[in-house]
């Protein structure tokens, strides 16, 4: 066969494995926020090679960071001291989401002759109005193709009157050698660059005209963030390589009109394709956020990038 799907349960978590034998990828992820915990390939030897920070790992690091492939949704990065508006009601929440936190019951694996898929549900029923007061549901699908991961949220207004605002995005860490070992060639165009100190927007943004090749920001600075706005930029693949173990991962961002770059400085780099950004440090209502997204009442929202890793020499 050549795509295969087994649920495994370890260190109290329930696992999807969904591998393409024929082209040697495999993904895992975990139902506690649909989280892949594991990208890899087969090497010439059949041994798994992760490209994720801490692959396959479900153990807390002792420092850093402790995550994978963070879903974000229904709101991005933080809201501001834990909380805001949505037309005149309080949400609340940490950093990324809530969806993070929740363990997605409705699962579906379809293995088909050409592709293999996995699709989490989470439906109104599942969060709380504090969480988000509208009733929209989610299916996100992860989709082995081609020797590619491609990603897909499809979200649903089941408002049959109310406008739906939301934003979201997936937040994987790429694994390196070491903090200095990576590289990340990025296409030509215009980018936005939005200010973000102390995690939230200043206003502040600045036009960068690239013509192509190595990330132009300052290494040392990506505990910040760069958080890029892509105005212009008409071919949106990005390759992410770390030279010492020969992984390569082309980031086609698809739809994403934000990406944001970040470490704390570990062996990683984080390329997070956004739907909308974090919060202005003179916070606005959600609905105004910068880059929310809208959705018509009774209408759907879909979204889509794929990752396709690869083992150099």
């Amino acid at each position: 066969m050549k795509f295969s799907h087994r649920e495994e349960k370890r260190d109290g978590r329930l696992l999807d494995v969904l591998t393409d034998e024929a082209n040697g990828l495999r993904i895992i992820v975990s139902r506690l926020g649909a989280e892949v915990v594991s990208l890899a390939r087969r090497d010439a030897n059949g041994k798994w090679i992760g490209f994720l920070y801490r692959d396959n790992d479900l153990t807390p690091p002792a420092t850093g960071w402790a995550n994978h492939a963070t879903v974000m949704g229904y709101f991005l990065h933080r809201l501001k001291d834990g909380h805001s508006l949505y037309r005149g009601h309080e949400i609340r929440g940490g950093t990324h989401s809530f969806l993070r936190l929740k363990t997605f019951t409705e699962v579906h694996a379809d293995l088909g002759p050409d592709r293999a898929a996995l699709t989490y549900w989470i439906w109104p029923n599942e969060f709380t109005p504090s969480e988000y007061p509208l009733r929209v549901s989610l299916a996100l699908t992860y989709t082995l193709r081609d020797g590619a991961l491609d990603v897909e949220f499809e979200f649903q207004n089941h408002e049959p009157a109310l406008t739906a605002h939301l934003e979201f995005g997936l937040h994987p860490g790429f694994a390196a050698s070491s903090f200095e070992s990576f590289s990340l060639a990025m296409p030509a165009g215009r980018y936005r660059r939005w200010f973000s100190p102390g995690n939230y927007l200043s206003g502040q943004t600045e036009e960068i005209h690239f013509e192509g090749g190595e990330m132009p920001f300052e290494r040392a600075k990506l505990p910040g963030s760069f958080i890029l706005e892509l105005a212009d930029v008409p071919e949106r693949k990005f390759l992410y390589r770390d030279a010492p173990s020969g992984r390569e991962v082309a980031i086609d961002l698809g739809s994403a009109p934000y990406l944001t770059l970040w470490s704390d400085g570990g062996p990683f780099l984080c390329v997070e394709p956004c739907w909308g950004l974090t919060d202005r440090h003179e916070q606005r209502a959600f609905e105004d956020k910068d880059g929310i997204e809208v959705i018509a009442p009774g209408a759907r929202l879909m979204a889509t990038f794929s990752i396709a890793p690869t083992l150099g020499r």
